[in-house]
């Protein structure tokens, strides 16, 4: 009888261990689909900041041909 008991306890407790990585993996595919989120955030934020500089600058000044080499680069 031990022995059973003692393999019910091993199956129970795999299937804790599976549910606790399924969790944590659950969790972490979470924080990282909002993290890209956050990033596309913040890269279509500064493209409108970007839009409005240039928008705003003299095409022929030194300011906007460092920008047009960064954005070849």
């Amino acid at each position: 009888m031990p022995a059973l008991f003692n393999c019910f306890l091993f199956k129970t407790s795999n299937a804790r261990g599976a549910d606790v990585m399924q969790a944590s993996t659950t969790k972490l595919l979470k924080e990282t689909c909002s993290y890209i989120k956050s990033l596309h955030r913040e890269v279509d934020d500064l493209s409108d900041r970007l839009s409005d500089l240039m928008s705003t600058m003299d095409h022929n000044s030194p300011g906007a041909e460092i920008i047009r080499s960064i954005l070849r680069s």
